[in-house]
């Protein structure tokens, strides 16, 4: 009986992801950060292995700066929580989209059809390198509302980062073949 040694049925990996606290107040030491650490432990149940998760201010230069740190040489998940909406300080998106290579706006606009207080969102996605990144708001119940929202397809848009012939979700490995679209 001949053997087919050439298909290899591949484990995925799990998953890495970082978290990214936007807010004045939690840097300065006057607010909790309810939001990550609510983020963090639905994302580990999840099965995303939480490598870090840190406080930045608010404001366009300091976002940027930190995502750009954050994804330097990183595949995986950046979820940002804080700064989405009018506020003035509110620069999230705009730290965020300094750094993308490319916007995901599916992913953002799913995220704020959950709740109709996502037609105030200003939320951002896409990928830096080999991250992907997404905006959910400061509240605890926001922040895990949005995430829900695309859960469900963020882990194959990390794997497609770097193996665009990751199989389609409602495909096996078999039958996606070679034709990576």
């Amino acid at each position: 009986m001949a053997h087919d040694h050439h298909h290899v049925e591949r484990q995925p990996q799990p998953l890495k992801a970082k978290i990214l606290t936007v807010s004045d107040g939690v840097v300065a030491g006057t607010r909790d950060n309810r939001s990550g650490a609510v983020l963090e432990q639905h994302l580990a149940d999840a099965g995303w292995e939480i490598v870090e998760s840190v406080a930045t201010a608010d404001g366009v230069e300091s976002v940027s700066r930190e995502l750009r740190r954050m994804t330097s040489d990183f595949h995986g998940l950046v979820v940002t929580t804080g700064g989405t909406g009018f506020g003035p300080r509110d620069l999230t998106p705009e730290g965020t989209l300094a750094v993308l290579d490319r916007e995901a706006p599916g992913l953002a606009e799913a995220m704020r059809l959950v709740n109709p207080l996502g037609r105030l969102s200003r939320a951002a996605a896409g990928t830096c390198g080999t991250s992907l990144i997404v905006n959910t708001p400061g509240s605890s119940k926001g922040c895990v509302e949005t995430i829900d929202a695309v859960i469900d397809v963020l882990d194959h848009a990390v794997r497609l980062l770097v193996d665009n012939y990751d199989p389609h979700p409602s495909e096996s490995p078999a039958e996606s073949g070679s034709d990576p679209s």
